[in-house]
């Protein structure tokens, strides 16, 4: 239990259902769904249709999504991927010819073709109980007559005005004065709410197909896209088998790749071989220990993690006792690891999670992002929809089972999880921040199972996050500053994040007692509602 004294949040309790997001309007607009009789799938895709406009730098339905779903609160999960996939005239060769060595952010090319909208239509017509036209009209509301700027949101709007000024259609929306908005000013979205408003008249068909489409692909066209309305119509997400690993005595479950959620196991398991027993989790030496073997993880991501369906994905070999004890072999407990190879890998980004539980126990832990703060940093001038900048997780290296190709997915960051045990479903949870999510899902559970934090002191925890392929570590100001310089005395060549790292929300279920227990991050906007 936190110490009441000083400042911070405590965990929210229910026991009828339970949200948690990074938006308060989309934890209210879930909570309601739930009180109106829907489910935690249809609640959590209501919230984050909420989010896509209230949050709209870090999701959209021009975005992708992922969702994992525990039926009755069982251990019978269902993972689902909606992420897009590239052009079908996207190959390399086309790249390389025409000068490319790494897709560029703000271009049409950074943009795969959006999988979000056909993900809510799956996801709710199989497991839902409510119909899109209704779960979708709260986000119509706010889009339409307005919503207010949240804090994190005027932030997150601050930092990328260089982005939007370079886009008409997003400077028209989005710094409708000229600058980007403040707290407190109420924002309208009306081209975003008359899109909305088909998908929840019309079904999934009317952003694929039609006007919407024709909106997206002329655009994207005109800028020097290779997408085509074919690759528009062609959408379809699908039903994945998800992958999990035991700790702690606990089963962690992952979606399978082109996410890194295979990754997020494989730090666990590394983590798993080392004690915790009288030790401090802001020690030099813990945090030393997680920051080598998140080094050495993210290499074999960069190496390996690809779109299934084009590339042979070791995931047996990535989870097996042996690698674990090898990389955690390789590990110096007083030094710093030098000459890891660099990877080629994008920047830091942004994405939303949405964690729901209900009275029946359905558990639905749900992830919708468009990467990096506003995607593409390019918006269609008609249907509101922002692009994702998803494509930058493609490489330009033939022979590289990541490099771009014609209908491939990247390498993907945003990872849902679940957790159980003797066949029960405990918790579901997720964490935000582009290639920190691997990352932080160690860093969550091991805060919950191997240091007794509860639900919320796991999320409040100072994080730190070492950069792919650099000799640098993100520290928040959390840490304390002996400690700081005892890592940097072990090599490590610290530097203060722009943004805080990440976000969280994470749900507990106690079935014997009938209680749900939720937390939030504090370095997003959002909380946890129980009734």
């Amino acid at each position: 239990m936190r110490n009441l004294q000083l400042p911070g949040r405590s965990p929210a309790h229910g026991v009828n259902g339970m949200a948690a997001s990074s938006h308060t309007l989309s934890t209210a607009t879930a909570v309601d769904i739930l009180r109106r009789g829907g489910n935690a799938m249809d609640a959590a895709i209501a919230a984050c249709a909420v989010q896509c406009v209230v949050e709209p730098e870090s999701t959209g339905i021009g975005g992708d999504c992922f969702c994992i779903y525990a039926p009755g609160g069982t251990d019978k999960i269902i993972a689902f991927n909606g992420s897009g996939k590239a052009p079908m005239a996207a190959n390399h060769e086309w790249y390389m010819e025409n000068g490319f060595t790494a897709i560029p952010r703000q271009s049409p090319h950074a943009s795969v073709i959006p999988g979000a909208v056909d993900a809510w239509h799956q996801l709710n017509r199989d497991y839902g109980k409510l119909g899109l036209d209704l779960l979708l009209q709260p986000a119509i509301n706010y889009a339409r007559k307005g919503y207010p700027i949240s804090s994190r949101v005027s932030f997150d709007f601050a930092s990328q005005a260089e982005i939007l000024t370079r886009d008409k259609n997003l400077k028209r929306v989005f710094m409708p004065n000229g600058r980007t908005l403040n707290v407190g000013e109420i924002h309208y979205q009306p081209e975003l709410a008359t899109t909305l408003e088909a998908i929840a008249n019309k079904g999934r068909d009317a952003f694929y197909f039609d006007e919407i489409a024709e909106d997206m692909v002329i655009y994207l066209q005109e800028l020097g896209g290779l997408h085509t309305l074919e690759d528009f119509s062609a959408v379809k997400g699908e039903y994945v088998e998800p992958i999990s690993s035991k700790f702690r005595g606990y089963d962690i479950w992952e979606c399978p790749p082109n996410g890194q959620g295979v990754i997020a196991l494989l730090l666990l398991n590394i983590m798993a071989g080392f004690k915790t027993e009288g030790v401090n989790p802001l020690s030099v030496e813990r945090l030393h220990l997680e920051i080598e073997a998140g080094r050495l993880a993210y290499q074999d991501r960069s190496i390996y993690i690809a779109d299934p369906n084009h590339a042979e994905i070791p995931v047996t070999a990535l989870l097996s006792k042996q690698h674990a004890d090898e990389l955690r072999a390789s590990i110096n407990p007083v030094q710093r690891t030098i000459n890891l190879p660099k990877p080629s890998l994008p920047d830091h980004s942004s994405t939303v999670y949405i964690s729901v539980v209900d009275k029946d126990g359905n558990a639905c832990s749900f992830i919708n992002t468009l990467f990096s703060n506003f995607g593409a940093g390019l918006m269609a001038p008609k249907s509101g929809v922002v692009f994702t900048n998803r494509a930058q997780g493609f490489v330009i290296e033939p022979g590289h089972p990541n490099c771009i190709g014609p209908g491939k997915r990247p390498l993907h960051t945003i990872i849902p999880g679940l957790v159980t045990q003797n066949g029960r479903t405990l918790m579901s949870f997720g964490v935000m921040g582009g290639h920190y999510q691997a990352f932080g899902h160690m860093h969550l559970l091991s805060r919950l199972f191997d240091f007794d934090h509860d639900i919320q002191e796991a999320q409040d925890a100072p994080r730190i996050f070492p950069i792919p392929g650099e000799n640098t570590v993100e520290m928040e100001g959390g840490i304390p500053s002996d400690v700081i310089a005892g890592l940097e005395k072990l090599g490590h060549n610290r530097i203060a994040p722009s943004k805080p790292i990440g976000g969280s929300q994470a749900i507990w279920i106690d079935h014997k007692r009938g209680l749900l227990t939720g937390g939030s991050d504090p370095r997003k906007d959002g909380c946890a509602i129980g009734f």
